[in-house]
């Protein structure tokens, strides 16, 4: 069974509390992160609850985290970076994550968001994400166990799409279940050299690409594990 988190599981303490929390948003508003909503969410989202607990001290330093199975939680100015690129046009209905790792940047999504499907091809990270999802009554974050290459094609098409690993391309796969204007967010490139780019569908089949800076993502891997 699994329990809701009590009200001083959400609130923390010591390293984990609202001070701490309100000094990380002061570090990423120095780095340029702009969206009120972004900023809100960030500030009242617990994320040392996505992480293991002898990394607790640490949850809201602008660090990335690991999270076992070789992967990590991304540095919280990438999440909110990311999270503002795809709602500067307007608040997607509909969002696909690939990649679900700690299930942080998903539960970011879902409170902004009208309804986030988000894809992990780790079963055991998934199994820790859906229980963080349950105790924090995300009731419109949907999740798949499977190959993130694959998207989630049942569901599609998709209002924005959001790529938490790096692949030296998009894949076909995943830009077929973007919607025409949809916006796409991703790392791409090689492991030593990566660019956070959005891609705007125009309603005619093209795609307005920008580049949004430097990053460092773990791979984009197919399979499951």
């Amino acid at each position: 069974m699994t329990y809701p988190l009590s009200a001083a599981d959400l609130k923390g303490e010591g390293m984990t509390s609202q001070r701490a929390r309100d000094r990380l948003v002061g570090v990423l508003k120095d780095s340029g992160i702009r969206d009120p909503r972004v900023i809100e969410v960030i500030r009242n989202l617990p994320r040392h609850h996505f992480i293991d607990q002898a990394l607790h001290a640490h949850a809201y330093e602008n660090d990335a985290l690991p999270i076992g199975h070789g992967q990590t939680i991304s540095q919280p100015w990438v999440v909110a970076r990311m999270t503002e690129a795809l709602l500067e046009f307007g608040v997607p209905q509909k969002v696909l994550e690939i990649g679900t790792g700690s299930g942080y940047q998903a539960a970011v999504l879902a409170a902004l968001v009208p309804q986030v499907f988000t894809v992990e091809r780790i079963e055991a990270l998934l199994r820790q994400a859906r229980r963080r999802f349950r105790q924090l009554g995300l009731t419109n974050l949907r999740s798949r166990y499977d190959d993130g290459k694959l998207g989630w094609p049942d569901e599609a098409p998709f209002d924005a799409i959001i790529l938490t690993a790096a692949g030296d391309t998009i894949p076909t796969r995943i830009l077929d279940q973007l919607s025409p204007t949809g916006v796409l967010v991703a790392p791409v490139g090689s492991p030593s050299r990566q660019t956070l780019i959005r891609m705007r569908g125009d309603g005619q089949g093209d795609f307005i690409q920008e580049e949004l800076g430097a990053v460092s993502f773990v791979p984009l891997l197919g399979g499951i594990g």
